[in-house]
């Protein structure tokens, strides 16, 4: 099969972007705050909206691009399918096992590539999918979250490590340190493993490998030298760094325990790592990926901090309050977190705009590429 033309991605797109304003929609819902019915309705699937359903279609599409073969794209479209359908109200087993065929696309898609180039960062990405993989089959086991989310987490965490590692190739990293990022998957994989017979021994060890995978991040990553730079430069290694930094923060609040399941920190941890810094390295990248997915340009622009600014805040605010029991607090921050991610998307949308803006006088001059 031939790969897509950009045009033909778009749904794709749109399906994703669906789970995530349903995800949001629910989260909010579980904050407390007056949402739709279907919103209301899918309260209890929000993880599932945002890990499986939102970040699995981009995930898989953006490898599906990058493959370039036409049964790649099986797996956005598969997830973002049972998204929609979760929304919708249909069987659950139906959105599982649509979920479970988008994950088991990425495997392939993940194998497929590992033909092509057996290196240290193919490989984490490989491990990433399956986490994916094993998570979906967890959730399909046993029907809840709980056994799902260690599995979901190690699939964003390792798929965004695995893109991190690909670059310091182009920095002077000594051996041993990647014999140690090695070792520190190893524990986030045995932590996760773990939590199937003995949870709170398994989400300490896979806290601890979270917060060591930070440090190495924090330490090895080329965004510390980046973050001298200008431009966009720059704001991609200020996003990173800042999401480096939340990570610190939800591997500390894990190793107290507050991954368990009812732990009151609860919150704080989950979001520490899936809007601190699943959602900042979305705000760093989007600008270089979304133009390589949709073949659109977007240039940068000073206010792309904005809401980068505003989710930080919000999180902080929401983190607070999580932590010393202000519900009140955890329920505006996660509302203005919403906010934050509806700027975000307005900004994109505004710089593709300008982009094209600034395309048309080449164009029309007849100096535009092929």
């Amino acid at each position: 099969m031939a790969d897509l033309r950009p045009a033909a991605r778009l749904p794709l797109l749109v399906l994703g972007m669906l789970s995530l304003v349903g995800g949001v929609l629910a989260g909010l819902a579980r904050l407390d705050w007056t949402m739709p019915p279907v919103a209301t309705g899918a309260a209890g699937w929000h993880g599932a909206l945002m890990i499986s359903a939102f970040l699995g279609t981009v995930i898989s599409l953006e490898r599906a691009v990058a493959l370039g073969r036409g049964w790649a794209y099986l797996a956005p479209a598969a997830a973002g399918i049972g998204g929609v359908a979760l929304l919708a109200g249909a069987p659950l087993l139906l959105t599982q096992l649509l979920a479970i065929a988008a994950a088991a696309t990425l495997v392939a898609a993940s194998a497929q590539v590992l033909r092509r180039l057996v290196a240290p960062f193919t490989v984490i990405l490989a491990i990433g999918a399956l986490c994916w993989l094993i998570g979906n089959l967890a959730w399909l086991g046993g029907g809840a979250l709980a056994a799902a989310i260690p599995w979901w987490l190690a699939f964003l965490v390792l798929t965004i490590a695995g893109e991190r590692l690909e670059l310091t190739r182009f920095l002077p990293t000594p051996a041993r340190a990647q014999r140690l990022f090695f070792a520190i998957v190893g524990a986030i994989l045995a932590g996760a493993t773990t939590c199937f017979w003995y949870l709170d021994a398994g989400l300490g060890l896979f806290a601890g490998g979270l917060l060591a995978l930070a440090a190495w991040l924090l330490r090895y990553d080329l965004a510390r030298r980046n973050a001298r730079q200008q431009g966009l430069t720059r704001f991609i290694a200020l996003c990173l760094l800042s999401g480096y930094a939340w990570l610190v923060l939800a591997g500390l609040l894990g190793i107290s325990g507050a991954f368990l399941p009812g732990h009151p920190w609860r919150d704080a941890a989950l979001h520490a790592v899936g809007l601190g810094f699943v959602f900042s390295m979305i705000f760093g990248h989007a600008p270089i990926i979304f133009p390589a997915v949709m073949r659109v340009k977007i240039p940068y622009h000073p206010v792309f901090y904005l809401p980068l600014l505003v989710l930080h805040v919000s999180l902080a605010l929401r983190v607070f309050g999580g932590l010393s029991g202000e519900f009140a607090l955890r329920s505006e921050g996660g509302l203005i977190n919403a906010i934050a991610l509806l700027l975000f998307i307005a900004t994109l949308l505004t710089s593709v705009l300008r982009g094209r803006r600034d395309a048309t006088p080449v164009q029309a001059h007849g100096h535009a590429p092929p």
